[in-house]
């Protein structure tokens, strides 16, 4: 793949459409060659990666925002699930969620998680979130090839 520039898979695990929505665009018009998806609950999140079902040819990501507050299986029971994976647990996952509680923190790290980011309430830091997620995971690290 000389010279050429492959498109960034995010998959965007969020159950609040308002939220997805937001972030999905804010990261596509940050970074050109951002491809979001975003599934719903913990059970969508773990058969996507896993390519079943409706997802079995979906591309796998590169990168993970992960929701702790999900239906059918907790961001913490999704985390543990993709880090005990040997096919999945090299996929960064970012923890994006609204609660700021030292516990959720703390277990998030425990299970495995890449990075730990409260959801901002107002928009001005919301901007500066997606601009530090573009900057560092998606212009600065390097991700695991697929």
């Amino acid at each position: 793949m000389t010279g050429e520039k492959r498109f960034i898979e995010i998959l965007m695990v969020e159950d609040n459409n308002d939220d997805a929505d937001l972030m999905a665009e804010a990261l596509q018009q940050e970074h050109e060659r951002a491809r979001v998806k975003v599934v719903e609950d913990g059970d969508a999140a773990l058969a996507y990666l896993q390519r079943s079902g409706a997802f079995a040819s979906v591309p796998r990501p590169d990168l993970i925002l992960l929701d702790l507050n999900l239906p059918k299986k907790s961001g913490h029971e999704v985390l543990a699930e993709i880090k005990a994976d040997p096919e999945l647990k090299h996929i960064p996952v970012i923890i994006l969620t609204t609660s700021s509680s030292d516990l959720d923190v703390m277990s998030s790290y425990n299970l495995g998680a890449n990075c730990y980011i409260t959801k901002p309430l107002d928009l001005d830091r919301f901007t500066s979130i997606v601009g530090a997620i573009d900057k560092f995971w998606l212009r600065t690290a390097t991700l695991s090839p697929r």
